[in-house]
């Protein structure tokens, strides 16, 4: 259930925190409208499930996944809500035999060459690196590259949209995420004009 072909033409993604499921729809047109082909919406609030499913349902044409995945039964509750792949900071066997079960496109997270070297046995290509910034960065995923080079990073976390363009010059990085243009204080006080102006400022970086 590797995720990297469904992720191939995603370069930026926005991870996104949302308290109010109200505000999805109009969120995930907005980046949609500035260019942006996927959304990760994190399970960390009580709202994250309603708000996939309303995204799913109004707008197809981005594609929605589900951050922040923990557990092995989130695996059905975010399939039965529309999501088209699942995101988590580390892994389990417990986690990527749920992800197999629900047939999900899956981005399991690894920070240590051991890490990675065990999800590859999985059958993963595509990992997660969180949280980016604080494992080393760029020059941490360099290093890890050179003797690994058949894996494919989604860097997140710490990310700004002046480290962007360091880690997408990076022939390892597939997409990264980023949180700067979708904090949860603009989601909240719904000032979506200023998300879709910083999402196309993301897009511009994206194709530099």
């Amino acid at each position: 259930m590797d995720a990297t072909n469904i992720l191939t033409d995603c370069r930026i993604v926005p991870v996104v925190v949302i308290e109010d499921h109200t505000h999805a729809v109009e969120l995930a047109t907005t980046l949609f409208e500035a260019g942006i082909k996927a959304i990760e919406v994190t399970l960390r609030t009580s709202a994250a499930l309603d708000a996939i499913r309303l995204i799913a349902d109004n707008v197809p044409g981005i594609l929605i996944g589900a951050g922040s995945v923990r557990h092995p039964d989130h695996f059905k509750e975010i399939a039965s809500s529309g999501a088209s792949f699942a995101v988590s900071p580390g892994a389990s066997d417990r986690l990527i035999d749920a992800a197999e079960k629900a047939h999900m496109p899956f981005v399991p997270g690894g920070s240590s060459a051991t890490e990675i070297i065990n999800l590859l046995e999985r059958g993963y290509q595509l990992q997660k690196f969180f949280p980016a910034e604080l494992n080393g960065g760029t020059a941490m995923l360099k290093a890890l590259s050179a003797p690994l080079p058949e894996v494919r990073f989604f860097p997140t976390g710490g990310i700004t949209a002046e480290l962007a363009p360091s880690y997408l010059r990076l022939d390892c990085v597939n997409c990264i995420g980023g949180t700067w243009f979708v904090s949860p204080d603009l989601i909240m006080n719904q000032e979506f004009q200023r998300i879709g102006e910083l999402a196309e400022g993301a897009v511009r970086i994206a194709h530099e």
